[in-house]
Formats: structure tokens, sequence, C-alpha cells
């Protein structure tokens, strides 16, 4: 369980495409069998304020500077982590969430080319410090999650949009961030079977419950 508060936080992070939220509600759906509490969520949105941030970040028309966009996910984040994430997690209930400050950093700050020790640094301040417990990253080739997206989609929002390039270094910077913190993600390779993956998550999520 959290080292920081009774409850388990857990996120799950990738590309565009690699299938993200089918494995955070098959993870609901197994821990609810299991008879545990849990809180699912996302960001940007999981509240109201958050919500409205979502509309304007990936689907308001016209150029955002990018460090107006990083402040606005920031802006995000600290209302979702203060009135949704960390009173379930103080509540000891486990805490379900696609994307987290991970994808700040290889998003905006990477992807965006701003500097990415301090988008984590705004993200950390903007989350009171807090940090999940499990992180799952499902790590896909480019190419594959946009052909994903092609099939599933008529619409792309605004960073689905960029171009390949923009992509590529998200990928680049997800992989660099687990690399730098071993102990806390689980790196997958998301083009697996649905059910040899979510196989893989419950068992890091059950060693993490023990």
């Amino acid at each position: 369980m959290s080292a920081q508060l009774p409850g388990l936080f857990l996120t799950f992070e990738g590309g565009d495409g690699s299938g993200k939220s089918t494995q955070a509600a098959l993870l609901e759906e197994w821990l609810l069998s299991q008879g545990r509490t849990v809180v699912r969520t996302r960001e940007p949105g999981g509240t109201d304020v958050g919500n409205e941030i979502r509309e304007i970040v990936l689907h308001r028309r016209g150029h955002i500077a990018p460090r107006a966009e990083a402040l606005l996910y920031a802006a995000d984040r600290a209302q979702h982590v203060s009135h949704v994430v960390r009173p379930a997690l103080e509540r000891g209930e486990i805490v379900l969430q696609d994307r987290y400050l991970d994808s700040s950093v290889a998003y905006q700050g990477v992807g965006r080319e701003l500097e990415a020790d301090e988008i984590r640094r705004l993200s950390l301040w903007a989350a009171e410090g807090l940090l999940p417990d499990v992180t799952v990253l499902l790590d896909l080739d480019v190419s594959i999650g946009r052909s994903r997206l092609d099939d599933a989609r008529t619409r792309y929002d605004r960073l689905e949009s960029e171009a390949a390039e923009f992509h590529s270094r998200v990928r680049d910077a997800y992989l660099a961030l687990a690399a730098a913190e071993p102990a806390r993600f689980l790196v997958l390779d998301a083009a697996l079977p649905v059910e040899e993956l979510a196989a893989l998550v419950r068992a890091r999520v059950s060693a993490a419950l023990a």
C-alpha cells in the first residue's frame, strides 16, 4: 500500500492508442470482484473544473502557447488531486488513473520541447508532491498507435493530431522516465494481447497490495 497515504495510487501511461483505458477498465473490474473500493478517474478531467480545462487543452481550435498548455494541465492536476485523488487515498481506497504527471513531462515537456525538469517540478508542486505507487507504462510503436486511432476515431484531439516526430519524442521520454524510476514503473509491450497485458498488470497490483 501507499507509503504516503493509506490507499493505493495506480496510474496508466503511454502514447495515444496504447490501450490505457482498456487496461484500466479491466483492472477496475478485477479489483471490484476482489471486494476492493475503487475510484477510476483521468487527467485532464476528473472534476467539473478539470472537464472545462480538458475541453480547452484537447479540443479548442487555434494555437495554445506550450507554456500556457503546461500551466493548464497543472491547474487541472491541482484541482483533481485536491478534490478527488487525495481524499480517496486518505479513505484507504484504490485510485486508478488514466494519465498523471508523467504525461505532462512526456507531452508538455519533451514533446513540446520545454524543459522536462521544470514541467516535473511544476506538476509536483500542483500535486503537493503526490506520486503514484505503481505506474503502468504501455509502450507502443507510434505507427501502431496511430493505426489503432485511425480504426477507432473520426476526429483527433489537439495532441493526437501532432506529427509523428512529436509522438516519437513522447515515447522516448516515457521510456527514459521508466528507466529512471524502475521501482515505480511497470513497462509492458502494448502490442501483446489484451488479456495477457491484464494478467501482468494484475500480478504487479497484487504485489503492491500484499
